[in-house]
């Protein structure tokens, strides 16, 4: 049994991962006792399973998640919305208001209107059929103030870290509320441009780094060297 690159090593399509007795994870392909990528990404295992996390992945839905997305169209039962999803998703008049929805008097573009951004949770999805999507809970809603960042969904849990260390050192640091979309889109919410400007730079060098080591300390020392050049408190 042999394993011939290191953990988080980039690799491409093709490239011999290992030989021996191990299973077939993401994004890896076996043929004999041969295990190839079959994405670009960084290479990874658990066990005996190999898997390549890839650098460049789009968003496929999961209930429970919680997404930002904009309003495509206004049909008489709900809105469209792009989620960056392979299907466009629907928000349902019964899972945006808390009142009966009377279609002869209720305008819904005057609830939310093409181009308007929505933070929702994906409350049913199986394939073979649209997302749907509710803002029946707190926090949920038309996006009506901050910065709209993305970065790739495979990426997600870098800017989150370890039981939530990044994103914490994040607010903390900056002294923005940051609300991450599951799909990539991470809405930034400051006291002030320049700490919103802030965070979204840092956000962007977790995207470019995710792979190296020591990315922390240097997310820590970008933030407070742009706080002292900008004159940002992040109390």
């Amino acid at each position: 049994m042999t394993i011939y690159f290191e953990k988080r090593s980039l690799v491409v399509p093709g490239d011999l991962l290992a030989e021996g007795d191990y299973k077939v994870g993401e994004n890896t392909h076996r043929v004999g006792n041969k295990f190839y990528a079959t994405r670009i990404g960084l290479f990874d295992f658990k066990g005996k399973t190999l898997c390549v996390i890839a650098l460049n992945s789009f968003y496929i839905p999961k209930v429970g998640d919680i997404v930002i997305g904009t309003i495509l169209d206004v049909r008489v039962g709900g809105w469209i919305v792009d989620i960056k999803a392979p299907q466009l998703a629907m928000l349902r008049v019964v899972d945006a208001l808390d009142r009966p929805f009377e279609p002869t008097k209720d305008d819904l573009t005057a609830i939310f209107d093409i181009g308007d951004m929505i933070l929702a949770k994906v409350i049913a999805y199986d394939r073979t059929r649209s997302p749907l999507l509710t803002i029946k809970e707190p926090g949920l809603g038309k996006i009506t103030h901050g910065r709209i960042t993305s970065i790739t969904p495979s990426k997600i849990p870098r800017l989150i870290g370890k039981k939530g260390s990044m994103i914490s050192i994040l607010k903390k640091e900056t002294g923005c509320q940051i609300t991450i979309g599951m799909n990539g889109l991470v809405l930034v919410r400051g006291k002030n441009p320049e700490s919103e400007m802030i965070a979204v730079k840092a956000i962007s060098k977790i995207e470019r780094e995710s792979h190296t080591t020591g990315l922390t300390d240097r997310v820590v020392e970008m933030i407070k060297k742009m706080k002292e050049e900008g004159g940002v408190s992040s109390g």
